[in-house]
């Protein structure tokens, strides 16, 4: 009998004390992110500068590999203390479906601790990390967002709004489902912007959404919207296309 090839790669991710978080795979396991990730939050938030300061205490990294002596995939998971609350969040980016929770380990770095009171003071200079942009960012399997290479059908990047209603376990699904397929389906960078009706009911009635969970391409135009389940390929393949 023939097995599936396990799918092995590093992951990234890096948080801000806004809750936006940016992230990446890395097939090769070769890349170092961190500053990749920073310069993309300089680009999408408007930065002066990238936020490197963030690294010791927003960051979160998974590994999987292929244990040949047991033959079977493993993964290590970990995260950095402010990171630590957004583990339902890393799992929806991260987790496979066979295992939709990671068994993180919270990292403490004593050569770079986590400081709370240093990052304090760049807060002045970097506002827009203390905003909630509601921004889920994927760098596309680590491709740096300097090098993304379009298809000629296809515009730079995609801007979406995913609606929902309240912080639910449906809802936690419906985020990952859409990541995966988004992630399979795009060659260019995507926004993924997550609105709960209940808090932004304004936000809805501008996209016109009558349920939950509704995507909406905002981004190219014209506007498209798929109401419902999220997990059809070819459902999310005509809202794609132009």
């Amino acid at each position: 009998m023939i097995g599936l090839k396990p799918v092995l790669y590093k992951g990234l991710a890096l948080l801000t004390p806004g809750e936006d978080v940016v992230f990446c795979r890395d097939a090769s396991k070769q890349g170092q992110w961190h500053r990749s990730l920073c310069e993309a939050l300089q680009q999408l938030l408007d930065l002066e500068e990238p936020p490197l300061f963030l690294s010791p205490c927003y960051t979160a990294a998974v590994d999987y590999w292929f244990d040949e002596e047991q033959q079977c995939l493993r993964v290590a998971a970990e995260v950095y203390p402010l990171a630590w609350p957004h583990r339902p969040l890393l799992n929806a980016l991260f987790a496979p479906a066979h295992q939709p929770t990671l068994p993180w380990q919270l990292v403490q770095d004593s050569q770079h601790p986590c400081d709370v009171q240093a990052l304090e003071a760049y807060r002045s200079s970097f506002p827009q990390l203390w905003e909630h942009h509601q921004l889920i960012y994927d760098l596309q399997e680590a491709t740096p967002l300097s090098s993304v290479a379009p298809r000629p059908s296809e515009p730079d990047r995609y801007v979406f709004r995913l609606y929902v209603r309240g912080e639910t376990h449906a809802a936690e699904v419906a985020l990952k489902n859409l990541h995966d397929l988004l992630s399979r389906s795009l060659k260019v960078p995507y926004t993924l912007k997550v609105v709960d009706v209940t808090k932004q009911p304004d936000l809805a009635e501008e996209d016109q959404v009558q349920a939950t969970p509704t995507l909406v391409r905002v981004y190219p135009q014209p506007v498209r919207r798929l109401v419902g389940h999220l997990d059809n390929r070819d459902r999310l393949q005509r809202l794609l296309s132009l």
